[in-house]
């Protein structure tokens, strides 16, 4: 049978067959820049716990410790420490933003740790709303009573991934914008850090980036 298809009609069909090729292709685990929000900033740098100049630009933050707010709750992780940062300028200014801009010292250690992208945070989420109940903690801590071994300490349960995907879109939203930005940006950052809380004496953040130079103490 002789078919009817055209030169023309054969490169249209190759064309849509390769765009549609391409669509599928692309990952749907890599997000698009422009969901990189960060926060709204505050007013003005004074609203802030802490600021410094960086030449004409003003750094001010916060040490959030292990906690990570978000719009629907407070997350947290064990193996990152969190600064809410903002870089404010003159009217009508902007500059280019990187995590790696920024650095933490923590108790004055020699080696500062260097900000790290958001998703690396990812692995160690945790919703402080989410898993065993109250109740179940207690019979868990209870349960080697009696007379000898008890029941292990129960599996904690793992949260299903759309929850995890909900859990980790919230840290992407508010996590420090990256590239060509207008000023004034605000968001969190991330920092890799294990210790506890109460061991942390003193904080000092380093911004070294397209804006100048300077250190804040946090803490």
């Amino acid at each position: 049978m002789r078919s009817n298809s055209t030169p023309a009609a054969s490169a249209l069909t190759a064309a849509l067959l390769s765009a549609t090729l391409c669509l599928y292709a692309q990952s749907p685990e890599s997000p698009p820049a422009r969901e990189i929000q960060g926060i709204p900033p505050r007013a003005a740098p004074s609203d802030y716990q802490f600021k410094a100049q960086a030449g004409d630009f003003t750094l001010a933050a916060e040490f959030l410790g292990h906690s990570i707010p978000t719009n629907q709750g407070t997350l947290t992780t064990e193996d990152y420490v969190v600064v809410e940062a903002a870089l404010f300028g003159p009217p009508n200014s902007h500059t280019t933003l990187s995590p790696g801009d920024f650095s933490l010292r923590i108790n004055k250690k020699k080696t500062p740790l260097t900000g790290e992208p958001y998703a690396m945070v990812f692995k160690s989420l945790k919703d402080p709303e989410w898993g065993p109940t109250a109740s179940e903690k207690a019979k868990s801590k209870t349960s080697l009573g009696g007379g000898g071994a008890g029941d292990p300490p129960p599996t904690p349960p793992k949260m299903p991934f759309n929850l995890r995907r909900a859990m980790e879109q919230r840290v992407q939203k508010v996590a420090m914008a990256e590239g060509d930005r207008p000023l004034p940006q605000a968001g969190l950052l991330f920092f890799p850090y294990r210790g506890k809380e109460d061991h942390i004496q003193s904080v000092e953040l380093d911004y070294n980036g397209a804006g100048g130079k300077t250190t804040l103490v946090l803490q």
